[in-house]
């Protein structure tokens, strides 16, 4: 019992430091300031749409790009990736009825040392012309009719190279509901928004499903094919700008902009698989990196529910009442995340559990980097990337 008081000790002051010493990453007011400012009205944006199989989704999202309400120039490319059930051909049709332009095209199978989406970048990217932005938008994304405008708006305003917004995920189902706010907060802890936005801080990150990036700030950090093997492109991206000099910001997506997805997961698998993918390349491969993080996991999530539920079990009170006071301050740094996406504060004590699937769900991406499947998404398989 001694030991698991001082582990649960130990995990104590784990979450002091990361409370109040962690760059605010729990918190949620990082958000767009809203001003779209004159510098809009005269600047030009080319909106590249990766897709490869999104005629699920593309019918509820693309309108909502064809519909912005932009004062500059704006076109939108979306480049069909070798798709098989029609998205090339839905996207024509819808976009017959846009006021934005669109155009559909599509690069052929990636090359050797490119992954499938950052080949269809790059072939959008030299599809777009002299433009001054480019807004880089998933599939399954649907956008406000001002989103486009707002963050021209705001990264002309303040001399942004890149603006990122980390789009609202679904919570309507069960498994949503319990592992999406986690997503966001455990992606939010690795790169705490605050540090990706001071401009001397070496943390970089952006959400890959929302990312305007300055064209000339593109160029200066090698283009795309500077990332062409990365699993976590998002990311990649937003440190290539960062290093080469560009300031770069990331934002929480407001209830009210409607940067959304409309992707469904609606059973465990399909998160399990959102998650598991790319894992392990997130730890660059290691697996040194992988028993630290299990190790780390378990210290900072499950010490103080397994410490409580002991202590009540063996009548040790000092044991219990750590537990319960870990397990207390761990909640409170949750119950922001979990109220933004709606849901009840109560449900903040849920975390560990949460966590337990990423765990979960870290180690399986390593068992199957181990066996030959790398990051597995849509009948294509990377391996990890050559030293």
């Amino acid at each position: 019992m001694d030991v698991l008081l001082w582990i649960t000790a130990v995990s104590g002051l784990a979450w002091l430091y990361l409370t109040l010493c962690h760059g605010w990453f729990w918190r949620t007011d990082v958000r767009l300031a809203g001003s779209t400012g004159p510098a809009a009205d005269t600047a030009s944006v080319a909106v590249i749409v990766p897709a490869r199989d999104e005629a699920a989704v593309l019918d509820v999202s693309l309108p909502t790009l064809l519909a912005q309400d932009f004062p500059g120039r704006a076109r939108v490319l979306l480049i069909d990736d070798g798709s098989t059930d029609g998205t090339g051909e839905l996207a024509r049709r819808l976009g017959a009825a846009g006021r934005v332009p669109l155009t559909v095209t599509s690069p052929g199978e990636p090359p050797a040392g490119w992954t499938g989406k950052l080949w269809a970048l790059r072939h959008g990217v030299e599809s777009v012309g002299e433009v001054d932005w480019i807004l880089f938008t998933d599939a399954d994304i649907a956008h406000a009719p001002d989103s486009l405008a707002r963050l021209v708006g705001e990264a002309e305003r303040d001399r942004l190279d890149l603006l990122s917004v980390m789009a609202r995920l679904r919570t309507h189902t069960r498994w949503e509901k319990l592992i999406v706010p986690a997503f966001v907060y455990f992606f939010g802890k690795l790169f705490p928004f605050r540090r990706v936005n001071r401009p001397k801080s070496r943390v970089a990150a952006a959400a890959g499903g929302c990312v305007l990036v300055r064209r000339t700030a593109l160029e200066r950090a090698g283009g795309v094919a500077a990332i062409r093997d990365a699993v976590i492109d998002d990311v990649s991206l937003g440190t290539a700008v960062k290093r080469s000099g560009g300031r770069i910001r990331l934002v929480l997506a407001d209830p009210a902009d409607h940067v959304d997805s409309v992707r469904p997961y609606p059973a465990l698998a399909d998160l399990w698989n959102m998650v598991a993918r790319s894992a392990f390349a997130q730890l660059r491969h290691s697996w040194l990196l992988l028993a630290g993080t299990v190790v780390g996991l378990a210290l900072i999530y499950l010490a103080a529910p397994v410490a409580l539920f002991a202590g009540i079990a063996g009548a040790h009170a000092p044991l219990a009442l750590c537990g319960l006071a870990v397990w207390a301050l761990m909640t409170a740094t949750y119950v922001p995340m979990v109220r933004y996406y709606g849901r009840p504060a109560a449900s903040a004590v849920l975390l560990p559990f949460a966590a337990t699937l990423y765990l979960g769900m870290t180690v399986h991406s390593a068992v199957r980097h181990a066996r030959g499947r790398g990051a597995a998404w849509k009948g294509r398989t990377y391996p990890a990337p050559a030293e």
